[in-house]
């Protein structure tokens, strides 16, 4: 918790000064109503970020991610650019969200209210101008992976103003960013976007999925040119690249800009080197915490080694000259997209002929591609799973859970028939988690009309939010996000079960003099229930049921609560 001043002229007042200083600690806990959100930005807006004394643990995160164009349209001026007119598939097109929209909803306390401590939104590089019809309609780069000009954002999503805007406003509400990175491919061609010379990519073979060349060194669909990220030789910029770049008076300060990194490094100018150069120029000038890597499997690993060494390089020399600023002492963090990697694999990725440690290769975390079909399992069995792995054969690196996400075409509840129990799963299974945009408020998962992953893209359903069905699932996924963030315990920690039936647990987390232990019940019966926490919390402990409300002591080795709740977040009472 961070503690505020309070002026001198209450030094006196003891009595009043305990109540104001308990009031502004609760409230920046999250523990706020919405009329008094504003007033708590208003005081996080007026102090720089101070150290929390519960540590930010990457391994217990709970991550919100959101394709920007999908979740809020904070500038509708911004809405159309580049000529993109063309009648596309449906939800194939732009539709409007951007940074802006991302920033509004962190200044209106969304994510906080959620819990979330971290945010990480699909690439705003520039996008390829054109669209292309691959048998789904055409398609414009409304999702980011399409990169045209990795230095320059593009407009749909917003400016890089925009962007330092979001950066400052997350870290000040204590919310880490993360940007969604790409060096393994640009965006395809079209009738107004060219290829980029061959020196720079291949267009062929494509990739067969059987073996590790066959993975790696080819493009992974037809006209979507791959980087050759393998290869050493030095190569020129692309005239057409050049050509921008002087046409919009920025010429000579990229070429200035990559004499500097190329003399500091050392690095031959290969196709790799400049696209890292780029993309850790975005740390260096904001701050961005961490990247989400995506295709990582497609690109020789040494690579990500050197995205993560010279991405740590900028970021130390970011916090160096914003001292004020600076969150904590976290590293810099990135997470893999692997993808079918999944938890019982352990440190390593089979390729049939190869296994790669991509942990060894700059990565903290890879996401987790197993959970969505674990969550069909029982509580116990899927927690009891995850602790003993993260502590074994993961000892030392982590996981990011989902159950639903962008382009996994077999999600979990795609049908959104178990809102209330996915949000257990995900938020309570050891691990860092990631809320998909959505899952909070069961936005529609199988839009009609649409083809491949555009049914997992639709507009944030914010008009939802007024039906009380709706209302209660978010209730739901909030108590439980915020009790998360508030207990590093729950993703980092030990897990042990306590109770049988009714079903209780704990999780256990210690770090130096930092300590954090709590106790969950699932599957409670509704009206009187006992909950047994013997030798975890002594008889005479005071705790406090955060779901609902109730503070209760232990008597006989278990505490007694008598709602209409099937859970209960049991923590210490402050």
């Amino acid at each position: 918790m961070r503690a505020f001043g309070i002026p001198q002229i209450f030094s006196n007042m003891k009595k009043l000064l305990a109540i104001i200083a308990g009031a502004l600690l609760l409230t920046n806990c999250g523990e706020i109503t919405k009329d008094s959100s504003k007033s708590v930005l208003a005081i996080n807006d007026s102090i720089s970020p101070t150290v929390n004394k519960t540590p930010f643990l990457w391994e217990g995160a709970n991550i919100y991610f959101l394709l920007t164009d999908r979740f809020n349209n904070g500038n509708p001026e911004n809405d159309l650019n580049y000529d993109r007119t063309d009648t596309t598939g449906p939800l194939r097109g732009f539709m409007g969200g951007d940074i802006e929209g991302i920033t509004q909803k962190i200044k209106e306390g969304y994510f906080t209210d959620l819990g979330i401590n971290a945010i990480w939104f699909t690439p705003v590089v520039e996008q390829i101008h054109g669209a292309t019809d691959e048998g789904t309609g055409n398609t414009y780069g409304y999702h980011g992976y399409w990169a045209k000009d990795w230095t320059a954002i593009d407009p749909n999503f917003g400016t890089k103003k925009d962007l330092e805007i979001l950066v400052k406003t997350a870290h000040k509400n204590g919310i880490r960013v993360l940007m969604d990175v790409v060096l393994n491919h640009t965006g395809p061609t079209t009738e107004v976007d060219p290829v980029w010379p061959s020196d720079w990519v291949i267009m062929e073979p494509v990739c067969e999925f059987t073996n590790y060349l066959n993975t790696t060194a080819c493009t992974l669909v037809a006209n979507l040119p791959d980087i050759k990220t393998a290869t050493d030789e030095a190569v020129e910029l692309p005239d057409a690249l050049l050509a921008k770049w002087k046409k919009e008076g920025r010429l000579s300060v990229e070429l200035d800009e990559l004499q500097l990194f190329f003399d500091r490094t050392g690095y031959p100018r290969a196709p790799r080197y400049y696209i890292i150069k780029w993309l850790t120029d975005y740390i260096n000038e904001l701050g961005i915490d961490g990247f989400r890597v995506d295709t990582v499997k497609h690109v020789d690993e040494k690579a990500w080694s050197e995205l993560y060494k010279e991405s740590s390089y900028a970021f130390e020399t970011w916090k160096k000259k914003h001292a004020d600023l600076v969150l904590d002492k976290t590293p810099f963090y990135m997470v893999g997209e692997v993808y079918n990697y999944g938890i019982s694999g352990g440190r390593e990725f089979d390729f049939g002929d190869k296994k790669v440690d991509y942990f060894e290769n700059g990565f903290k975390s890879l996401i987790n591609f197993e959970l969505k079909e674990d969550a069909k399992q029982e509580y116990e069995t899927i927690f009891k799973k995850y602790n003993k792995l993260l502590n074994t054969k993961l000892k030392g690196a982590s996981v990011l859970n989902y159950l639903t996400s962008h382009d996994d075409g077999s999600p979990f509840d795609k049908e959104r028939k178990r809102p209330f129990y996915a949000a257990n799963v995900l938020l309570l299974t050891p691990g860092a988690s990631q809320v998909y945009y959505g899952d909070e408020t069961a936005r529609d998962l199988t839009i009609e009309g649409t083809i491949g992953d555009a049914t997992l893209r639709s507009f944030m359903n914010w008009e939802e939010l007024d039906s009380l069905k709706t209302r209660e699932i978010l209730t739901h996924w909030q108590k439980l996000g915020k009790f998360r963030n508030a207990h590093p315990a729950i993703g980092a920690g030990k897990h042990k079960r306590l109770g049988k039936k009714p079903y209780v647990f704990s999780r256990t987390y210690t770090e130096g003099d930092f300590k954090d232990k709590v106790a969950i019940g699932l599957n409670l019966p509704r009206g009187k229930k006992s909950l047994w926490v013997k030798g975890f919390f002594g008889d005479g402990t005071k705790l406090y049921d955060t779901y609902s409300s109730t503070l209760v002591e232990v008597k006989n080795g278990s505490v007694q609560l008598d709602n209409d709740f099937d859970i209960a977040l049991l923590e210490l009472a402050k």
